[in-house]
């Protein structure tokens, strides 16, 4: 496995990151002021994480996700672990996350690698977001917001 800074957006980019974020308006915005790396596993790119920094001392993973096929194996923690270490060796104080309020197993994954709810923005997703988002027969509406101190 390795981790690796991204030199040139691809699709497999594209699509890996449209499993987290379903507007690719948004995405095409955010990485333009980022930092993104892909995870490798035997040669395939599986996994993605974008970093933005957004205040001074703070980093934000804008977007975090692993293949479908590959989801469930410790991936996303990896990724999340490596955002932390480079938020930590570039000297950012706080890394910041959000995730839709139905989006019940990435909120679990970031509180067990330590993150802490901060807030909430309502209606977060029917402002940015055309569609409706269904998750687990839920309206995602509202974004929670979780931080940790590195």
């Amino acid at each position: 496995m390795t981790i690796r800074k991204i030199q040139e957006f691809q699709k497999i980019h594209y699509d890996l990151s449209l499993l987290a974020d379903p507007n690719k308006d948004l995405i095409k915005d955010y990485t333009k002021r980022s930092v993104c790396f892909d995870l490798i596993l035997n040669e395939t790119i599986i996994g993605i994480l974008i970093l933005l920094p957004t205040r001074p001392e703070t980093l934000e993973i804008v977007n975090v996700s692993v293949s479908k096929d590959y989801q469930g194996q410790g991936y996303g923690e990896e990724l999340i672990q490596f955002a932390l270490t480079h938020a930590k060796k570039n000297h950012y104080k706080t890394v910041e996350i959000g995730t839709g309020s139905t989006s019940f197993g990435q909120l679990y994954l970031y509180q067990k690698c330590g993150f802490r709810m901060i807030s909430i923005d309502h209606d977060f997703f029917l402002r940015h977001y055309e569609e409706e988002i269904i998750e687990h027969k839920l309206i995602l509406r509202d974004m929670v917001r979780l931080s940790i101190n590195v």
